[in-house]
């Protein structure tokens, strides 16, 4: 798919991964809506920063995805501002850091939330924009997961648990929705500068970036480069590629 003129809708745009896959996209020619939960003034400047590098059309709305009522109107706000609705990215995610032994802390109002917010929420989004997608005959949607999602490791069993549900969603939704819309995802590694990593425990950043066959973090303009091939793809669909510099193989 050709990007320049697309218009993208991207999730968690203002966060530290988000605001780089909002900048491949915008470098590519697409015109970007920047999702965000708190931060106003964070997008804000974000959406701003896109149009003045870019000279592309950039605007930030804000929307509590785990709120089905809020995702349709976030869906048609975009949608009536742009004009159309190409490109989906689920980036928006909480993290909450949770050592996998310490069950009692495990607490049902702290699974909820994550599950709403990792999980539930880009299945939303995904139902929201499908007939949008159906309709033009073509679509984009790339969700970010976490090599979590594969190996029973990161900050809590919660977060583990919804990014595995999201690549399986993933697959479940490419087959729901092709051929006119393609589902794919991306699951990094340890990212330094994202909200996800400084929620978690000193201990997990260097275990992760040691135990790497790279010894490094994974690099967030690699994840977003990722995103943009996904968006072009006219082939793949039901993928999802591990970042995260040798730790994870799938």
């Amino acid at each position: 798919m050709d990007l320049k003129g697309a218009m993208a809708l991207v999730t968690g745009g203002n966060g530290g991964l988000g605001q780089r896959i909002c900048h491949a996209l915008a470098k590519e020619g697409a015109h970007v809506a920047i999702m965000y939960a708190r931060s106003r003034d964070q997008a804000e400047s974000v959406a701003g920063e896109l149009t003045s590098r870019y000279h592309i059309k950039a605007q930030a709305f804000a929307c509590d995805i785990t709120d089905g009522a809020a995702v349709d109107r976030l869906v048609g706000e975009v949608t009536r501002a742009f004009g159309r609705l190409d490109i989906l990215v689920n980036d928006a995610a909480y993290n909450h850091a949770i050592p996998f032994a310490d069950l009692d802390n495990l607490t049902p109002d702290v699974w909820n939330r994550i599950m709403a917010t990792n999980l539930t929420g880009p299945m939303l989004l995904t139902k929201a924009v499908a007939p949008i997608m159906k309709a033009q005959g073509r679509g984009r949607i790339v969700n970010i997961a976490s090599v979590a999602g594969l190996s029973p490791i990161g900050s809590s069993i919660a977060y583990a648990v919804s990014k595995a549900g999201l690549i399986h969603l993933t697959r479940c939704m490419a087959v729901a929705l092709a051929p006119e819309t393609l589902v794919n995802c991306v699951a990094p590694g340890l990212l330094d500068g994202t909200r996800a990593t400084a929620n978690l425990r000193s201990e997990q950043i260097q275990n992760s970036a040691a135990s790497s066959l790279l010894k490094k973090p994974a690099d967030k303009d690699d994840c977003a480069d990722m995103v943009v091939t996904m968006c072009r793809t006219e082939t793949m669909t039901g993928q999802t590629v591990v970042i995260d510099s040798g730790r994870i193989f799938h």
